[in-house]
């Protein structure tokens, strides 16, 4: 035990100002996406074209990103504003993937891991409707 504690303390891997991140199982935290996802204004929703929301543990870098890349979602696909005729003709849905380590660490409870899978599906959703990341930052949603 490090001589600046007193005997019998426990020792705090994050320290004793910084609280562990929240936990929960993949299970839960899939229970809790199908919750944020219910937060979506209905109008929004119904707007969405063949989109599919998926839950992974991490984003992997990808040749190119820079390692320390961290993301809590992804948005994957044709943004609605640059289909075409062509595009109806056997595509597969947009994809959105929410990452479940990175929202988790940065959450300390359920309804705050909810909260940030709202903000971050929609901050996909709009990815979906052809809104950048550039406008998104203007609007507050980055």
């Amino acid at each position: 035990m490090p001589a600046n504690l007193p005997p019998g303390l426990p020792i705090v891997p994050n320290g004793p100002h910084e609280p562990l991140p929240f936990r929960m199982s993949a299970d839960e935290f899939e229970a809790a996406v199908t919750d944020a996802l219910g937060l979506i204004p209905p109008k929004l929703a119904a707007a969405m074209d063949n989109v599919a929301v998926f839950v992974e543990d991490d984003y992997v870098p990808q040749p190119g990103d820079d390692p320390d890349t961290v993301l809590l979602g992804l948005y994957e696909g044709v943004p609605l504003t640059e289909r075409d005729s062509w595009w109806d003709a056997g595509s597969l849905p947009d994809r959105i993937t929410i990452f479940r380590q990175p929202i988790l660490d940065i959450c300390f409870s359920r309804d705050e891991v909810i909260q940030e899978e709202a903000v971050t599906v929609v901050h996909e959703i709009a990815h979906h409707f052809g809104i950048d990341d550039h406008r998104l930052h203007e609007l507050g949603w980055d």
